[in-house]
């Protein structure tokens, strides 16, 4: 087993990185207090989905918590939740993570009863038929099951009434070529009606294997301790290691794709999208983080002073910008609530502030950007659950902790010049993508 060690700003102690033979690894982080977080973080989601597919790591998350061998549907939530637990999971493109968070009680009681029962959930899950539910047909309107299979399809078709999921969807698929990131997460009523046990059990078996998977236990205990104890929790066997993976990311967009589509709403929802740097390119995702928020967040942001404030018509209800970071690159988007009338009027507003940022950052915007940042990195180690997600994003979608290190010392020193350059490599209007929701006409 082969040890390491990292130091992550505003921890006490450094964090100590264990990888097994078989792969498997554990990541101890030391934070005082009552509370402990035991959290897996495996490298599935929608990068490893097909047409065929799609929807089944999120689909898997669901389904890994219907029993084990040992303990029964229902046992594990019953048991760790009378204990003051908070237990979830999340589907995203890259990861699939599943937590635990508690008191860790008397003696450490509850902390051990997290980790065994933590562990047994992730390396043997049962998935039976009768928790599943029987495939069917979609357009069978006389179905009225209630196990996973239909929360699901009813989560999917709740969330794609969804004004903002519509918008998303259609600038997300219209970004990539061929990069499975180009897919919904969540999957399709289709696809879920018809996925058989033993393709979700194949699903599990390829890709929940230990190499792929980083488990993180932060809180305040002993370390040899809950190392031994993790180890016995995760039973892994001879199981295979997952295919190795050679996507290569997507090149942007030859030329701008529009996209516009109507619904039944008042106001139109508008979204600008555009293809960034690699997670692992940690100063080119900075200075995108960077570029959102003077861009567009908070009220002091330029498209609410200039789009809103500053404008005599009404035009935009809201508008921000954000960035999110993946493994193959990360997205840059703009988004707006607006008044219909005035669409085209809004895109030429939102493209000439994009061209703006081009021209000229001043030192006060990038000194509130570079301030923001540095608390908000300050404040995901507040709690245990907060450093539990941290590290399991760096380690699972950076595949290296180390460069958490490397945060806060390049976030102090990018320029204004960094960040123009920045704008101008990835907010290229040529490569952009544009989804508007508009109101159906009468």
């Amino acid at each position: 087993m082969r040890k390491s060690f990292v130091k992550y700003p505003f921890l006490t102690r450094d964090v100590e990185i264990y990888e097994q033979d078989n792969g498997h690894k554990i990541v101890l982080a030391h934070k005082e207090g009552g509370m402990v977080s035991v959290s897996s973080w495996v490298k599935t989601g929608s990068i490893n989905e097909n047409d065929k597919n799609n929807g089944i790591s999120h689909f898997l998350e669901h389904l890994m918590f219907k029993g084990t061998h040992k303990h029964k549907a229902g046992e594990f939530d019953k048991i760790l939740e009378a204990r003051g637990a908070i237990v979830n999971a999340a589907t995203w493109k890259d990861y699939t993570f599943y937590y635990v968070t508690l008191p860790k009680g008397e003696n450490n009681e509850n902390f051990y009863t997290a980790i065994e029962l933590h562990g047994d959930m992730m390396t043997d899950p049962v998935i039976p038929d009768y928790e599943m539910g029987a495939p069917f047909d979609i357009n069978d309107k006389t179905v009225t099951d209630k196990r996973e299979r239909h929360v699901v399809i009813e989560e999917i078709r709740m969330r794609k009434d969804q004004p903002w999921t519509k918008v998303y969807n259609a600038v997300n698929n219209a970004m990539y070529t061929s990069h499975p990131y180009k897919r919904d997460v969540i999957g399709t009523p289709e696809i879920i009606s018809q996925v058989s046990q033993a393709e979700v059990m194949d699903y599990y078996r390829t890709f929940y294997s230990p190499q792929n998977v980083s488990t993180i236990i932060v809180g305040d205990f002993d370390s040899e301790d809950v190392l031994r104890r993790v180890i016995e929790a995760f039973k892994w066997g001879k199981r295979p290691n997952a295919p190795e993976r050679n996507l290569l990311p997507d090149k942007p967009i030859e030329k701008e794709v529009y996209v516009e589509n109507e619904a039944n709403i008042n106001s139109a929802f508008m979204m600008f999208g555009f293809l960034g740097a690699p997670a692992k390119d940690l100063k080119s995702n900075i200075a995108l983080e960077m570029l959102a928020i003077i861009l567009g967040e908070g009220t002091s942001s330029r498209l609410y002073v200039n789009l809103i404030e500053n404008q005599n018509e009404r035009i935009f209800n809201m508008i921000d910008a954000e960035c999110y970071s993946f493994r193959d690159g990360s997205n840059f988007f703009i988004q707006a609530n607006l008044n219909s009338e005035y669409k085209e009027k809004a895109i030429e507003l939102i493209k000439n502030e994009v061209e703006n940022l081009k021209r000229e950052i001043n030192t006060r915007e990038l000194n509130k950007a570079k301030k923001k940042l540095k608390s908000r990195f300050a404040s995901d180690v507040e709690t245990v659950s907060d450093i539990g997600e941290t590290i399991g994003y760096y380690m699972t979608v950076c595949d290296d902790l180390s460069i958490a290190e490397e945060y806060l010392p390049i976030c102090e020193n990018i320029t204004e010049k960094d960040l123009i350059e920045t704008a101008k490599k990835y907010l290229d209007l040529n490569h952009a993508s544009i989804s508007v929701l508009i109101p159906k006409k009468n």
